[in-house]
């Protein structure tokens, strides 16, 4: 799918998909979306030693960036461990355009940018001390067919469920569930009505929260087995 790059409103660049009339994140802000949908109303949020993140759709990079960039502010005393799903890569031309490692101030943003795109898929990778990094190069419904230690975190960034919509039904909720510990946190910029039904029939607590810039609000989804 023929792919441009757009200027948000923060400054920083997404990807538009002309076919689709999609962008892979909000025109009001690339990096506070994703600053405040995954780090923090996601990451702040867990507290467990090790950390397990399920990213569903690697796309820019943009998510393990922001989550990188937060890693490093700490004390190092967690270990992450990141997986990461992506069926349609971005090419290095729009990561070089992209260029989001100039909004960061961490050592090495530019190299660590390009490295996290550059890895081989289907292979972990130590990218800093205790922080493990797997991308898969599939589709997201493949995610039953890997084996993942218990997520505690799932960072739910498909296309929107108009461009979409299998990836917002049950079947493939029911997969990420199956991956997911209990009192796993899931997040996303969603709000829909729909989504909220179904993540609670699968036992999730389901709760709205202020969304970011230009969205009245986004879901937080912890999941709560029966005892």
């Amino acid at each position: 799918m023929k792919r441009e790059i757009k200027t948000t409103l923060d400054g920083s660049k997404t990807l538009y998909i002309n076919d689709l009339n999609e962008c892979y994140h909000s025109h009001n802000g690339a990096i506070q979306e994703a600053e405040h949908v995954f780090i923090k109303n996601g990451l702040k949020n867990v507290y467990d030693y090790e950390i397990n993140i399920l990213e569903m759709g690697f796309g820019t990079g943009l998510n393990a960036l922001v989550t990188i960039n937060e890693y490093l502010k700490n004390d190092k005393n967690h270990v992450f461990h990141y997986f990461t799903f992506e069926k349609y890569p971005v090419n290095n031309e729009e990561i070089v355009e992209l260029n989001y490692a100039k909004h960061f101030t961490f050592e090495n943003a530019q190299e660590i940018y390009q490295k996290i795109h550059e890895l081989d898929w289907n292979k972990t990778h130590e990218i800093l001390p205790n922080f493990f990094f797997t991308k898969y190069n599939l589709d997201f419904f493949k995610i039953k067919e890997i084996n993942l230690p218990a997520i505690n975190l799932v960072y739910y960034d498909c296309f929107g469920a108009k461009v979409q919509p299998d990836l917002w039904e049950k079947p493939l909720f029911e997969i990420v569930k199956s991956k997911m510990k209990d009192g796993g946190l899931l997040t996303t910029y969603s709000s829909k009505g729909s989504v909220r039904r179904i993540l609670k029939e699968l036992n999730f607590e389901v709760t709205k929260l202020e969304g970011p810039k230009g969205k009245r609000e986004m879901i937080n989804a912890v999941l709560k087995e029966p005892s």
